[in-house]
């Protein structure tokens, strides 16, 4: 049996707390003993989570005896972690255990400096600001989760069940994983990653400067468009256009048109019974063939399974 200590941070987030606990404490062996002993540790004897608070019965000595330490999200994930909490993970690591964090808590690994020269993820939405902070870590933002050996990291919320539910697998084999996904109502690998969940290339404030012409290119990025076309849109030269681009949004202004006739597709896919051919040709792809290699380059899956998946 395998002992999982699931971390009590200030400042938790309850859902991320539960994934492990949840997971890992109901796995059952073919012979009905159970696969884990699930403890929760943490440097203080209550600590807030959200709406509620929550006593921890175990101190950091715990880890001592940990074969997984699992590091929940916080709520402000840009909050330094305790002092005590990340010597205490880089002992553990130090010593072999495997450390595993659910989606924001890659924040406490990074400071822990247990990502550095590793690939990770996190949650998309804060996957650039671990990239800057952090910027020896290979932040994929696309995948559900990485497991870089000993060091595992999930994406947002039920990406960690995702997680567990592979380290179930590696731990036991399929079938007692398919058990454990089961008990979860969950599947035990999902299509796809985190791309397909990415809302992408909308407005916001940090693109404001650019604000006329986005708001130009939602309206006509179905239309077969230059970047001639965007710089006369814009009242700027093709140069300057795309140097403004690459400054703000990191993209070159045509591949911000692609992002758009991407999400274009996607609300689409989820709200209409539209063909793939027809959502192809009203959302402005030259060919059915382009749109479909491009959503599966992106997005992570295929049009028809992303249908599936979020079909209202």
């Amino acid at each position: 049996m395998y002992t999982v200590v699931v971390l009590a941070l200030p400042d938790l987030i309850a859902f991320d707390l539960a994934t492990p606990i949840e997971t890992f404490g109901r796995v059952r062996l073919p012979d009905g003993r159970p696969g884990y002993q699930v403890i929760v540790a943490g440097a203080d004897d209550v600590v807030d989570a959200g709406p509620v608070r929550l006593a921890v019965d175990h101190g950091l000595d715990a880890l001592d005896r940990a074969d997984l330490v699992v590091v929940p999200g916080r709520h402000d994930s840009l909050r330094p972690s305790p002092l005590t909490v990340v010597e205490a993970l880089r002992v553990a690591a130090g010593r072999g255990t495997r450390v595993a964090s659910i989606c924001v808590g890659a924040f406490t690994l990074a400071e822990a400096g247990l990502l550095d020269g590793r690939r990770a993820t996190t949650h998309w939405l804060v996957a650039d600001e671990l990239a800057r902070r952090y910027p020896s870590v290979r932040v994929d933002p696309d995948v559900l989760y990485v497991d870089d050996h000993d060091v595992l990291t999930s994406a947002g919320a039920s990406s960690g069940i995702d997680l567990c539910l592979h380290v179930v697998r590696t731990d036991y084999g399929a079938a007692v994983a398919a058990d454990a996904a089961r008990l979860a109502v969950a599947p035990l690998h999902r299509a796809g990653g985190q791309a397909q969940y990415i809302l992408r290339n909308r407005p916001s404030p940090r693109t404001a400067s650019l604000e006329p012409v986005l708001a130009w290119i939602e309206a006509n990025a179905h239309r077969p468009l230059t970047l001639a076309d965007l710089a006369a849109a814009a009242n700027t030269s093709s140069r300057t256009l795309t140097r403004r681009f690459t400054e703000v949004t990191g993209q070159s202004p045509m591949q911000w048109v692609s992002g758009v006739r991407l999400r274009h597709a996607q609300e689409l896919l989820e709200t209409t019974d539209h063909t793939v051919d027809r959502i192809a040709s009203r959302t402005g792809f030259t060919t059915t063939s382009n749109f479909r290699a491009q959503f599966q380059n992106v997005v992570g899956t295929t049009p028809g399974a992303y249908r599936r998946t979020f079909h209202s």
